[in-house]
């Protein structure tokens, strides 16, 4: 657990977090029991700890911070604390992130990265159930089945990875228009 706060930390430093928080205007402007800089973090935890409740995956975020020398909160919140938390945080400054670090990674050395010069790269698609609200059927859509609709609406997404070390560095994710077979821009 310390070692996937410690990869984030590593991948995302607090500085670049905090950048992003600014120019995005999401900084926390008065000290709360969950500022911005836990929640982007906390976010992004929750990716990575997807099996655990939300309450754990912020206690072993607090753990790991604390282990790392980070303070922060030393409680861990309820629920609706959290959810009201994301909520003011939003997702521009992780898209903030996202764009200011998605990039190929890959280095000469690296190996299966590149052929002849040219780095070779792998398309890759998925879908993720969303939450079941109006909003996101409304958006996103329900598919069809054998059986009739979904039993939840279904986020699509497809990206460029790189071959050589598997990050990620082009993703587009939106609604799935089946009547056009493509993903909507």
């Amino acid at each position: 657990e310390h070692l996937s706060i410690g990869v984030l930390a590593s991948a995302y430093p607090m500085a670049d977090v905090v950048d992003a928080l600014e120019a995005t205007d999401k900084r926390s402007d008065r000290v709360r029991d969950l500022p911005a800089e836990v929640m982007t973090y906390y976010v992004m935890a929750m990716s990575l700890l997807m099996a655990v409740s939300t309450r754990e995956v912020l206690r072993v975020l607090l753990d790991g911070l604390r282990w790392m020398g980070g303070g922060g909160p030393r409680k861990v919140a309820g629920k609706v604390a959290i959810s009201q938390a994301r909520s003011r945080l939003g997702a521009e400054p992780l898209r903030h992130l996202w764009e200011a670090s998605a990039r190929p990674m890959a280095e000469a050395s690296t190996p299966g990265a590149f052929y002849r010069n040219h780095l070779v790269v792998a398309l890759d698609g998925s879908t993720l159930d969303v939450q079941d609200t109006a909003a996101n059927r409304e958006y996103f859509g329900k598919p069809g089945s054998s059986r009739g609709e979904a039993a939840f609406p279904q986020l699509r997404l497809v990206g460029l990875s790189e071959t050589g070390t598997h990050g990620f560095f082009a993703v587009r994710m939106g609604p799935y228009t089946q009547s056009e077979n493509s993903l909507a821009e």
